[in-house]
């Protein structure tokens, strides 16, 4: 079985157990130095001096830390600080070339490959538009782009940590417009166990806007913001939460599923949001009128006549999605709701405008409103979050790192 990416189906009494878990001093260890190597990375470059006061950590203990790492190559000497009295104290940063990771974004409109070193920059990228991609078109893309991307970016099997795949929970459940009968497949088929024999390195598995709000935590807004609520917006509508600098997952890994609420549409009938607040939605919208349109690239060169019907589109989803997320600034309180995903950056920007200014008109009857916004890493966000999964289970602090149980 492939692994999910940090106990997202543990089951509630099991969970509660480690909560009480205590820890030994080798976890010890390993957490101490997976804080030190996050700061480096967040704050680089950075003296000893300074990871200490940022971790807690002792001088000494930094220092045995460090060497360690600069032993691993996972953090490199970038100059010394001059200025202060004694030894000009060193400067570290993350080492960029020490591992890599891939990640994989499975979806029903395409299929998305990328490379990605520590310091969270994209090496390689491909991706294709396949509506309904079958189980054995997932394979055979993987098998012949990863290697291709490898090569060309110039990585070796052996630095790689692992491979993250981000795929929709219940991809055969949300039936979405011309879905075809064989996409059922899906149901019989793991996609870890497709891929896995291919490079023979760990694969971890996460639903696509967890992985998108993991993302964006480590590598993007969530250096500004340590709470917020992630809205995914692809071919069908998904979300994540993020609370106090954490992913949280509920009690069976399924929080933030927005796309399953229930809205009514622009004729007034209910609807799942995902029938209306997503690009299937868009292009059959747009395709009632005689306006096919391939991808997310399409939709920003438009005629005047089709750009009309896509601002229909997003006043339709601003009032589709404004009780939704009232609810999510009452019960969750996030600095800010960031959207993401394939919807091009421009209608983003439309429909983060549009839903600010709805929901300032419910400001003075709710206790906060938190300002939308669009994420950083929009376009690729799952496939980053994907491969951000094999460096959190090996090298990022997690506080199952902490636990003596499995």
């Amino acid at each position: 079985m492939g692994r999910r990416a940090s106990h997202s189906e543990a089951a509630p009494a099991r969970a509660a157990a480690a909560d009480l878990s205590g820890t030994n001093p080798i976890r010890a260890g390993d957490h101490n130095q997976r804080v030190t190597l996050h700061a480096v990375r967040l704050n680089g470059p950075v003296t000893r001096t300074d990871l200490a006061e940022r971790t807690g950590l002792t001088p000494g203990a930094i220092a045995n830390i460090t060497n360690r790492l600069l032993q691993d190559q996972l953090i490199l000497k970038a100059g010394r600080l001059h200025g202060a009295r004694g030894q000009p104290a060193s400067n570290f940063v993350i080492n960029p070339n020490s591992r890599f990771s891939i990640g994989l974004n499975v979806d029903r409109d395409h299929v998305t490959l990328v490379v990605l070193d520590f310091v969270g920059k994209v090496r390689g990228r491909a991706s294709r538009e396949i509506p309904f991609a079958s189980p054995a078109a997932v394979r055979a893309f993987f098998q012949r782009t990863a290697r291709q991307l490898l090569k060309k970016a110039g990585v070796s099997r052996e630095r790689l940590v692992g491979v993250g795949i981000a795929f929709p929970d219940d991809i055969t459940r949300a039936h979405l417009p011309d879905q075809p009968a064989e996409y059922a497949a899906w149901s019989q088929v793991r996609v870890d166990d497709l891929i896995r024999d291919v490079l023979r390195i760990p694969v971890f598995i996460e639903n696509d806007a967890a992985a998108a709000a993991i993302g964006e935590m480590q590598f993007g807004l969530g250096h500004r913001y340590r709470s917020f609520f992630y809205l995914l917006v692809t071919a069908a509508l998904g979300g994540g939460v993020v609370a106090d600098g954490s992913y949280v997952r509920g009690a069976l890994g399924r929080s933030g599923e927005i796309g399953w609420l229930r809205a009514r549409n622009g004729s007034g009938a209910q609807s799942q949001l995902q029938n209306i607040v997503s690009l299937s939605s868009l292009y059959s919208r747009l395709a009632e009128r005689g306006f096919r349109v391939a991808s997310p690239r399409g939709l920003v060169r438009l005629n005047a006549t089709a750009r009309t019907i896509v601002t229909s589109w997003i006043a339709e989803s601003t009032e589709a999605l404004v009780e939704s997320l009232l609810a999510v600034n009452c019960l969750i309180n996030p600095e800010a709701i960031l959207i993401g995903g394939r919807l091009p950056a421009p209608l983003v920007d439309q429909l983060a405008n549009s839903l600010n200014a709805r929901m300032a008109t419910h400001a003075a009857h709710f206790p906060a409103i938190a300002p939308v916004a669009r994420a950083l890493t929009s376009d690729d966000a799952p496939a980053v979050g994907a491969a951000i999964l094999p460096f959190s289970d090996r090298l990022l602090p997690t506080r199952y790192a902490l636990l003596k149980t499995s």
